[in-house]
């Protein structure tokens, strides 16, 4: 448990290299690696969707990543952390944020990659605007807001 400085987080303005992402999580020593991909889908609402658009202030949501994978580690005895999230245009079909856990037991590794996602949804500022078909809104998310103040990442 505790920090492992190969922890790989990123945050880029291009297509996500999720194989970058499990290659780094994978180990030998790994019984299970679980992963999770947020993709953009081509409908909400009933309104057809053309594509996402993120904006983050990269320092500091790089320092919350970071925050949530020390939190993880401090959970459960991870052999490898991998979390990423694209800003900038983000096309039907492509993904938004990735990640993955790496453990000797795949309980452990499922858990982690449930909390990583779900803190990353209620405690990162990464702000997302839903391009429609028909025009363009930002979206509210209701998990950020509702979780700010118990954010179990102690921020």
């Amino acid at each position: 448990m505790g920090e492992n400085v190969h922890d790989l987080v990123e945050i880029v303005e291009c297509k996500l290299d999720t194989a970058k992402y499990m290659d780094s999580v994978r180990s030998p020593a790994a019984g299970a690696i679980a992963s999770f991909g947020g993709t953009t889908r081509d409908r909400f609402q009933g309104k057809q969707v053309l594509e996402l658009r993120y904006e983050a202030y990269v320092p500091m949501a790089s320092s919350q990543l970071r925050k949530i994978c020390q939190a993880a580690r401090e959970r459960w005895e991870l052999i490898g952390v991998a979390v990423a999230h694209r800003i900038g245009v983000v096309p039907v079909g492509e993904e938004s944020v990735f990640v993955a856990a790496s453990s000797i037991h795949r309980k452990e590794a499922l858990a982690a990659c449930q909390f990583l996602i779900d803190e990353i949804k209620a405690s990162v500022a990464i702000w997302k605007k839903e391009i429609y078909a028909d025009g363009e809104a930002w979206k509210e998310n209701a998990e950020f807001e509702s979780t700010r103040r118990s954010c179990s990442c102690g921020h």
